[in-house]
């Protein structure tokens, strides 16, 4: 199932718990859920059950809109777990290239460009195998664990906020239920976007 967006229910906090996905969350972090505005409440980030909480979502737009409306909840519930320096973004990889025993991974379509030339090298008509990823379920546990899971060698961003109100702010803005005033931000901010998937 796909997690509640919480901002459109602030209104109404017994449906935000009533989700299966939040319920699950709540259960598998160990550390209680606090109020809706942001207030620590009755989480306590010492009964974390992880240190790291990482959010783990395809790597396409299905899977960033899935990736800000949990990070929505955990702004809204569980703040201080991303203001301890606890919750995280893995980066899984959007295509896997392969030239003969040879493997690759690209994460974004600018790497996959770079690594399809170093690749071929000096024969432009070599053969390269390219698989884009729809999703990590298309990834056999091997891959999974090489590329996004193994400690040794993945990639992770650190969520962190350095302005509580412009994020609290920004949450209301793209996840809230004002249409207009998103409208407007996409609108204000559209010639800064460099990567759009249709």
């Amino acid at each position: 199932g796909k997690i509640l967006n919480v901002e459109r229910q602030m209104h109404n906090v017994a449906k935000v718990f009533q989700n299966q996905e939040i319920q699950t969350m709540i259960r598998a972090f160990g550390a209680g859920v606090g109020n809706n505005q942001g207030d620590e409440g009755a989480f306590d980030t010492s009964k974390l059950r992880y240190n790291k909480l990482i959010i783990m979502t395809d790597a396409d737009v299905d899977g960033a809109h899935i990736r800000t409306l949990m990070l929505t909840f955990l702004w809204r519930f569980m703040r201080p777990a991303i203001e301890g320096g606890h919750v995280f973004i893995a980066q899984p990889p959007l295509y896997q290239l392969s030239k003969g025993k040879i493997n690759r991974y690209a994460f974004s379509d600018e790497e996959r460009d770079g690594i399809i030339d170093e690749l071929r090298g000096d024969n432009p008509a070599a053969k390269i195998g390219v698989q884009r990823y729809k999703g990590l379920g298309e990834m056999n546990p091997e891959q999974l664990w090489e590329t996004t899971m193994n400690p040794e060698t993945r990639t992770m961003l650190k969520v962190t906020v350095k302005e509580a109100e412009e994020t609290d702010r920004m949450f209301e803005t793209l996840m809230g239920e004002d249409v207009p005033e998103r409208r407007a931000f996409i609108e204000r901010h559209a010639k800064e976007v460099t990567n759009l998937d249709i």
